[in-house]
């Protein structure tokens, strides 16, 4: 992910307090859950692959719109504007894999969608400091704004589906039963509300992104370690996913799930207790990288086992409204957290805060079971 880096360096420019970031990626990812919202209305009427195609080009175009900026509030709207792009990614994208898999192997797909797409941001991560050092943060903004466009394009070209889901969408009901009929089992309840709770947490966006700025203005390190120990957290994000969409396919969700919150917030408390120990951060870097990223595919596949046909454009809908446009509300505490006591004791307290997030959502689905894999699961309010 190149806008961490972007991030500071636009900040730089335009005299802006670093805590102007969490807001400006709370405002981004809330957006982003409002648009996501609608999808479960949209793609009972237009066919997923042009919604797709469509976020994919206004994404691109956000993205590289952000290089004309003059000011950090004109950068803040084209970034905005790239994120609500992203929106259909994963809500539309993964009730297309959902249809197109069993159950027995949905885990592993959602989780290859996520893995996928974080390619782009090893790539990011890896090449990110080079063309940042070249082009600056403008240039970078071009350089990975212009291809994201393009696999806009190519989604709409070559994706294909069978349009079976909205189909049974449309057989169901109203948009407004289905939505009542999902917040009636209680898994999906659990789920949401695991969702917003790992948000603390979550990943791309909000680990990554602390982590360089702790490692960065707190612990001052050089620039050439920074860099590296971001892209060692980013290359993780690739395989953690697969395999955990591999277990869960066959040991079942809830053990990953449950595995990943709490193995996630002891990576937070080391990373954030060990001080200024090279060993120490390496080992909470590697802790965090291997957990989490691994939740929420196996949340999404959860949510796909476990409710109806057609509802499940439905479901997705609402769970990314609520992780990441609710969930985002985290950034705003950690953005009120470091402003109110600074970025030296505030951004420890944001890892603690992470940890804290990750085990209460560990509370919130431990008492859920998979549901059986003999059959197609319809939904069940038992």
């Amino acid at each position: 992910m190149i806008l961490p880096p972007i991030f500071l360096l636009v900040v730089a420019e335009f005299h802006v307090g670093v805590e102007a970031i969490p807001f400006l990626a709370a405002i981004g990812a809330v957006s982003s859950g409002v648009i996501q919202a609608t999808y479960g209305f949209v793609t009972r009427r237009v066919a997923r692959r042009p919604i797709l195609a469509a976020g994919g080009l206004l994404f691109g175009a956000g993205f590289a719109l952000q290089a004309v900026t003059h000011s950090f509030l004109t950068f803040s709207i084209a970034n905005v504007v790239s994120r609500i792009g992203g929106s259909p990614q994963h809500p539309v994208g993964n009730g297309l894999l959902a249809e197109q898999f069993p159950p027995e192997r949905r885990g592993f797909a959602i989780s290859a969608h996520i893995s996928g797409g974080n390619v782009g941001t090893v790539i990011a991560a890896i090449g990110g400091p080079a063309v940042l050092a070249a082009f600056g943060w403008r240039g970078a903004s071009l350089i990975f704004g212009i291809p994201a466009a393009i696999v806009g394009l190519a989604i709409f070209r070559w994706v294909r589906e069978t349009g079976a889901d909205r189909i049974a969408a449309i057989q169901q009901g109203s948009v407004r039963d289905a939505a009542k009929g999902a917040w009636a089992n209680p898994t999906v309840r659990r789920t949401y509300l695991a969702s917003i709770f790992g948000g603390g947490g979550r990943g791309l966006g909000v680990a990554n992104l602390y982590a360089l700025l702790y490692v960065t203005d707190v612990l001052h390190l050089p620039t050439d370690t920074t860099n590296l120990m971001y892209a060692g957290l980013i290359v993780l994000s690739v395989p953690m996913p697969l395999v955990a969409g591999w277990l869960s396919d066959r040991l079942g969700r809830r053990p990953i799930i449950l595995g990943a919150y709490i193995g996630g917030a002891v990576g937070f408390v080391v990373f954030a207790a060990v001080g200024s120990s090279m060993l120490g951060l390496w080992v909470g870097i590697v802790i965090m990288g291997l957990f989490s990223f691994a939740e929420s595919p196996q949340l999404q596949a959860l949510l796909a086992d476990v409710v109806a046909t057609g509802v499940r454009d439905v479901t997705f809908a609402l769970y990314f409204t609520l992780a990441f446009g609710v969930g985002s509300m985290w950034n705003i505490v950690y953005g009120l957290v470091i402003s109110g006591v600074g970025e030296t004791a505030g951004l420890p307290i944001v890892f603690v805060l992470m940890a804290a997030s990750f085990l209460v959502a560990a509370a919130i689905m431990f008492p859920v079971h998979d549901p059986p894999r003999v059959a197609r699961v319809e939904l069940a309010n038992d």
